[in-house]
């Protein structure tokens, strides 16, 4: 009993005689949630409040219980009591930072669960990315402790698993949880990794997914818009008339900046989460292909592409319910698509990162045998436009002749596509490896569960064409060559028995049919060398070797995510007309 009565700010029951004694921590809460300011009859009040001991339970019961309605009519006292919070913070005093914090941190995670503002919930998460990304590497920042103990993890899903909050704050959130999860991932125990990997409600994990999901989209929308532009204009004309000699100088001039912030979201849920696995099949309309209207916005500067959260109104547009004359797609293609812009120029730095990101959210998912189920499940066909590197040799190919495959054929294509483009003089062996596990890995789940995959396997093996050249490879080449004996073997053998079949049938060319009754009455004769453990591999680990790679990659995101919250001022400043008592 007497815990409850602590717990309500009482220090003495009311009786008939006397009244109720509360804490006076409590007393200035009180007055806090009053239309009063309370610094009037008492201008020390807040020096005074900061050196009380914090109680958590009245201060958040209290929050708890306003609606809207109530919650404007004290907005002033709020905004006091988050403007003196954060004054406080830059003081010596020891008792007065630590008790501001929890007075902060407190009515922050309260503000985001309540049924308020939405530009009070913004603001909120605003400052609370402020406050994580204080500093460059977020596992110095000491703010983050607290943030540890009195966990807003909660919050955060309640954003994303509600549609309103969702579409208003849903990218937000997602960054913030990416770098959360981040902090000190490899020194203790955070909580936001453990609870973010037994995450199970649907209605949440497809939350993020769809915030993830938009956020590439949209990236995957601009770039192709930029594309077409520069496809239309002048210099487009002008390499008609004249060649395709400056093709690669013309594709540099439409790369774009990349969201890593947003990836690393991605990587996290699928690294973490099984649970997300199931998110990369969801089906929802093709998003670049649904369109909404929009109203007009009030011009804000400009920022690099892909570093900015969507607007509300595209956000609503994937919760659309599915037609029969739309192209259906799922986060895995967006991603898809994403990186196969992202990995077409890994020359700068800042690409080689993020398409390396990439590959390693690839591996994962090649990795997860629920994920092979559905990329290799023939009842899952879709038609996948990937971004393919402008080259002299070669045509585009027209979005209409694309087939509708399983979506494996998609990350393999990807994964072709990047080992053939990328021979340059600075060889990304890095990236190579990372595309040739991620094929390894496929085909040990088709030879696992005995899955034939029609695909065209020649692109993939046609990178061994060069040790016929006399090229710097030459010699790389052909030990490739050399060591792919089994592979050599059975084209040495079945060759000239097919072309003997052919000569003696007189038949020009061969259907599928007769090739595999060659193969079926010649193969007892074909002679293979064994080789152990091909259909083994080492699994994926991020703390054994990829630790110092996400330590630079957070603090790189740290440091766009703090450029770019105090780059929207405007978006500020509609904030705080609405809370315009803030001085």
């Amino acid at each position: 009993m007497a815990q409850v009565e602590k717990r309500g700010g009482l220090l003495r029951k009311s009786s008939a005689s006397k009244k109720p004694l509360k804490e006076k921590v409590v007393l200035m809460y009180d007055e806090i949630f009053m239309t009063e300011d309370p610094s009037k009859c008492s201008p020390r009040f807040w020096e005074e409040l900061f050196l009380m001991k914090v109680n958590l339970e009245y201060l958040e019961g209290k929050l708890e219980s306003l609606d809207g309605e109530e919650l404007m009519k004290i907005k002033d006292n709020i905004n006091c009591l988050f403007q003196h919070c954060i004054q406080a913070l830059g003081e010596e005093h020891p008792i007065r930072v630590v008790n501001a914090l929890q007075n902060l941190m407190e009515s922050l995670d309260s503000l985001l669960c309540a049924e308020g503002s939405e530009s009070l919930k913004s603001l909120c998460l605003k400052l609370l990315l402020c406050l994580v990304t204080v500093t460059d590497n977020i596992s110095q920042n000491t703010i983050l402790e607290y943030v540890m103990i009195n966990s807003i993890f909660e919050a955060i899903l309640q954003i994303l698993s509600h549609p309103p909050s969702r579409r208003e704050h849903g990218y937000d959130a997602v960054v913030l949880l990416a770098l959360l999860v981040n902090y000190r991932k490899y020194e203790s125990v955070n909580p936001y990794i453990v609870k973010l990997s037994i995450v199970d409600d649907e209605a949440t994990l497809n939350g993020m997914g769809l915030v993830i999901a938009q956020a590439l989209s949209e990236y995957n929308r601009q770039y192709k818009d930029k594309e077409e532009e520069h496809q239309s204009g002048f210099f487009s004309a002008l390499t008609n008339m004249v060649g395709s000699m400056f093709i690669a100088d013309a594709h540099e001039k439409i790369s774009v900046q990349t969201n890593e912030a947003i990836l690393l979201a991605l990587y996290e849920a699928v690294h973490l989460n099984r649970n997300f696995i199931t998110v990369l099949a969801q089906s929802h309309p093709e998003m670049g292909l649904v369109t909404t209207p929009v109203s007009p916005a009030p011009t804000t500067p400009v920022t690099p592409l892909g570093t900015t959260p969507p607007s509300s109104d595209v956000i609503s547009s994937v919760e659309l319910p599915l037609d029969a004359d739309v192209q259906t797609s799922n986060l895995l293609i967006t991603f898809l698509k994403y990186s196969s812009i992202v990995m077409q120029d890994t020359k700068d730095e800042h690409r080689l990162h993020s398409g390396k990101l990439c590959l390693i959210i690839l591996t994962c998912i090649a990795e997860d045998q629920y994920a092979n189920a559905f990329l290799h499940d023939d009842n899952m066909n879709f038609r996948v436009n990937l971004h393919r590197m402008p080259m002299r040799h070669r045509k585009k190919a027209a979005d209409k002749n694309l087939p509708c495959r399983p979506l494996v054929c998609a990350v393999l294509d990807l994964m072709v596509e990047f080992i053939v483009t990328h021979m340059m003089k600075e060889f990304p062996m890095d990236l190579y490896i990372r595309c040739i596990q991620v094929v390894h890995k496929l085909l040990c789940y088709q030879k696992k569960c005995r899955v034939r995959l029609h695909y065209t396997w020649r692109e993939l093996w046609s990178v061994l064409r060069l040790s016929t050249n006399a090229g710097q490879w030459k010699e790389a080449a052909s030990k490739v060559t050399h060591a792919l004996v089994n592979i050599r073997a059975i084209i040495n053998h079945f060759n000239p028995k097919i072309e003997s079949y052919a000569a003696v049938n007189h038949i020009s060319q061969l259907s599928e049919e007769q090739v595999l009754e060659v193969v079926r009455a010649n193969y007892d004769t074909l002679t293979l060398k064994l080789q152990d453990g091909l259909d083994q591999y080492e699994r994926y680990s991020e703390q054994h070797k990829e630790a110092a790679f996400f330590k630079e990659l957070v603090r790189s995101i740290s440091t766009n995510v703090r450029r770019n919250l105090a780059f929207h001022t405007l978006s500020q400043e509609v904030l705080l007309k609405e809370f315009s008592t803030i001085s």
